[in-house]
């Protein structure tokens, strides 16, 4: 009995003290985990350099500014969802078939805020009112608003084509005198130019004399005759007045103008279809420019246009677009386009040069500032203001270009805020973060 009293005694005390063990070892587990879950390491760095991290607030060892707290980033949870290649629309929160084509659905890609999913190459940025006062960032606004456009080339003074005539002859014979020897001398119509000595004519005449009062027929044919060479009823008149063939015919200004081109002189033999001179009207004269091909869809037939010359700074000439040429010209890869402009003061000459201006109005449409459109060559772009202090890059469509601002076709809409200014330090920051997160497989 003594012996299985003592047992039971070492048994109870044996249990105490594995018990007591069990709990001083539980609540020591119990506060180490209690005490490293409760410890949540803040770390700090510096505004100005980011490499500047430390585990406990202080100066920056470059600047002196005081560190700040890290906000740490965790990506939120988000349940993946499935869609259709084919059919976009049909979004699942579950794999499977397409209801429409049965097609299997794909996981679709969520696009990050830091990543670069607007144009290949350029990510957005966030910039905080302090950094962008000192880069000296401004904002413009994408707006609706009535454009016109003018556009200005050179254009070069000739000669209306419609109002030249040339002087001709139709026989053959020999110059004996010139009335008007000059180029540029004014001759009004019916103004004698110049004799001509021809011995066809003179038998023509002689022709003529022979059946006048014989022969009603034959003296209607002689007669026609002579006038088809261009001798004037008053000449026939008085050559069968005076019975006595003239030995030289006088060619008279078929129309009023100036002298453009003469080819003759005294003593000169001229064929039959010979151009002798050429007579130019310059009451009017034509401006023809050459227009680029972006520029042509705006230029129309009526258009009016005014036109600026060296000579007189303080006279504008107003005129309308009379032709368009059908093809470009090779040389200079621009379009010729033709002007009709009054000189009723024979101010413009030939050969001027000019400055013409054709303005055209496109009515209201969508406008971005021309500040704000960054240019490759390959396409165009500007940063919208998102809000909260980030920037994204959006390629826009532009479409004709007027004093200060770009027609916007597509890209952004009405009331965006667009940078106008800073815009190539933004693009740098944009490109190295886009660079940046490319290597890092972002």
């Amino acid at each position: 009995m003594k012996i299985r009293g003592w047992l039971l005694i070492v048994t109870a005390g044996i249990a105490v003290f594995t018990a007591s063990g069990i709990l001083t070892l539980t609540s020591g587990c119990g506060k180490g985990a209690s005490g490293s879950g409760s410890v949540n390491a803040v770390r700090y760095h510096c505004p100005m350099h980011p490499t500047v991290v430390s585990d406990k607030p202080g100066d920056c060892p470059i600047c002196g500014m005081k560190l700040v707290p890290m906000e740490e980033q965790q990506a939120p949870a988000h349940a993946a969802k499935f869609h259709c290649p084919m059919h976009p629309a049909v979004v699942s929160d579950k794999a499977g078939d397409c209801p429409i084509c049965g097609m299997k659905l794909v996981p679709m890609e969520e696009a990050t805020p830091g990543g670069s999913n607007t144009l290949s190459g350029l990510a957005s940025v966030s910039i905080t009112p302090a950094a962008r006062e000192r880069m000296g960032l401004t904002l413009g606004t994408v707006e609706k608003r009535k454009l016109a456009r003018e556009i200005r080339t050179s254009a070069r003074i000739v000669a209306d084509e419609t109002r030249l005539h040339h002087v001709t002859v139709k026989i053959e014979g020999y110059v004996e005198k010139l009335f008007t020897a000059t180029i540029g001398q004014q001759v009004k119509q019916g103004e004698p130019l110049l004799t001509i000595y021809s011995p066809m004519l003179v038998s023509a005449q002689q022709e003529y004399l022979n059946v006048l009062n014989s022969n009603a027929g034959l003296a209607a044919a002689a007669r026609k005759r002579l006038s088809l060479w261009d001798i004037t009823d008053e000449q026939i008149e008085r050559l069968a007045k005076t019975g006595q063939p003239e030995r030289t015919v006088t060619l008279f200004a078929p129309a009023s103008g100036w002298i453009i081109e003469r080819d003759i002189s005294a003593g000169h033999r001229v064929m039959a279809g010979e151009q002798l001179m050429v007579l130019g009207d310059l009451s009017s004269v034509w401006a023809d420019a050459d227009i680029y091909q972006s520029d042509l869809p705006h230029v129309k037939l009526g258009m009016p246009v005014e036109l600026d010359v060296t000579a007189t700074p303080d006279m504008t000439f107003t005129g309308k677009v009379s032709f368009i040429a059908p093809s470009l010209d090779a040389g200079t890869r621009t379009v010729k386009v033709r002007m009709e402009v009054p000189n009723a003061q024979l101010i413009l000459k030939p050969e001027m040069f000019a400055v013409a201006r054709l303005a055209f109005d496109l009515g209201a449409r969508l406008a971005i500032p021309e500040t704000a459109v960054m240019r490759t060559g390959l396409r165009a772009y500007a940063f919208r203001d998102a809000g909260e202090g980030r920037l994204e890059p959006a390629e826009v469509k532009l479409g004709a270009r007027t004093e200060g601002w770009f027609e916007l076709i597509d890209g952004l809409k009405e009331g965006d805020k667009v940078v106008t200014s800073a815009n190539f330090l933004v693009d740098s920051e944009s490109s190295m973060k886009a660079a940046l997160e490319s290597l890092s497989g972002k």
